[in-house]
């Protein structure tokens, strides 16, 4: 499909899985001070990979064939939680990265196009610039935390506010903890044996242990974990993302017993060490609900919430209720706490496909 009324680029579907096209738009992407890790075909592969939702990019092109913008996408099917195109799946950004606005209302409008064409689907933008006056703008109920990365360890410990620069220090102090990053499959093995249990206590299905291995197979060295064990016990383990300067704590958490080992503070202290460490220079904590308990521990750990904004957009008017947040879903989520997890683990990765 190609979209054009002569007043612009025009808007064609290309395939992130053409070598061609797909090191068109990485340059692209890497050319963007907006640029994230969700726009980069690395992770639209690796999301079909994993989950079986087919991704595409709407590229507009002017003239010389030059990219003028990008708008990732995958087609989440899911029984339970709806069909939709979302850009992009299982990401906190990801939105249209275009030049200037007017290509990005080209490329919504094609969005709008295809979504008919694919049976009237409703569309999620996650972050990225605005698509117009015609989609619903949600901003405020998720923030996200950035701030640099200083010069050198004891610069960033004196960067964390002092009550918790305290609990840091007592982790610091514990021979017993060590850790550890790198690419192997050990660590792989560690990460999904740590946060399986972490987002069962949360209440949340775990994602399907593919995921983690098609991510750092397409990342290559911009995708690491970091592991903190106490002796040879993992307690508390992360995947990161690296792009554009900045290092991505993006999947994560602990056993029951990292609160009282503190292993999660010295977990992301000692990533802010290795991103410095690769020549770094932001830390990327992610998004949080806002007002919630995770939102205040990144706060007190130095860095200051800001408001993200979403789009969506929908020929009916109906969008997709995929918020663990809903009160639709919270029965949902204090059953999941008390599987037992080797149940949650089996069963977990078959709903999590269809969140996106």
């Amino acid at each position: 499909m190609t979209v054009g009324d002569g007043a612009g680029p025009a808007i064609s579907i290309w395939d992130p899985a053409n070598p061609a096209q797909a090191a068109a738009a990485d340059a692209f992407v890497r050319a963007q001070d907006q640029g994230t890790p969700f726009h980069r075909t690395a992770w639209l592969r690796a999301i079909t990979q994993a989950t079986g939702h087919r991704s595409l990019l709407l590229a507009a092109l002017g003239p010389s064939g030059r990219i003028a913008g990008l708008l990732p996408l995958h087609h989440v099917k899911s029984r339970l939680f709806g069909n939709a195109l979302v850009s992009t799946a299982f990401a906190v950004d990801g939105g249209i990265l275009a030049q200037d606005g007017q290509v990005a209302h080209q490329l919504a409008k094609a969005a709008e196009a295809l979504a008919r064409e694919r049976g009237g689907l409703p569309i999620e933008l996650r972050g990225g610039m605005a698509p117009g006056d015609n989609w619903d703008r949600r901003e405020g109920e998720h923030v996200g935390f950035v701030r640099p990365i200083a010069a050198d360890d004891e610069a960033e410990l004196l960067a964390v506010p002092r009550k918790h620069r305290a609990e840091l220090r007592k982790a610091l102090a514990n021979p017993a903890l060590t850790a550890e990053t790198g690419r192997s499959a050990r660590l792989l093995r560690d990460h999904y044996r740590v946060y399986a249990e972490s987002v069962r206590n949360l209440g949340t299905p775990v994602f399907p242990a593919s995921l983690f291995r098609a991510m750092l197979d397409r990342f290559g060295e911009d995708a690491d974990i970091l592991v903190v064990r106490e002796g040879k016990r993992p307690v508390s383990a992360v995947f990161n993302l690296y792009h554009g300067g900045r290092v991505m704590p993006y999947w994560g958490g602990g056993l029951s017993d990292a609160r009282r080992l503190r292993s999660n503070e010295l977990m992301y202290y000692r990533l802010m060490g290795h991103g410095r460490a690769r020549g770094m220079t932001h830390f990327d904590f992610g998004r949080s609900k806002a007002g919630s308990g995770q939102a205040a521990w990144k706060k007190s750990f130095g860095f200051d919430p800001r408001p993200l904004v979403y789009h969506d957009w929908s020929a009916d008017g109906a969008a997709r209720d995929v918020s663990p947040g809903s009160a639709k879903y919270q029965r949902r989520i204090e059953y999941w706490k008390k599987l037992p997890l080797p149940v949650a683990n089996m069963i977990g990765p078959m709903i999590s496909r269809g969140l996106g």
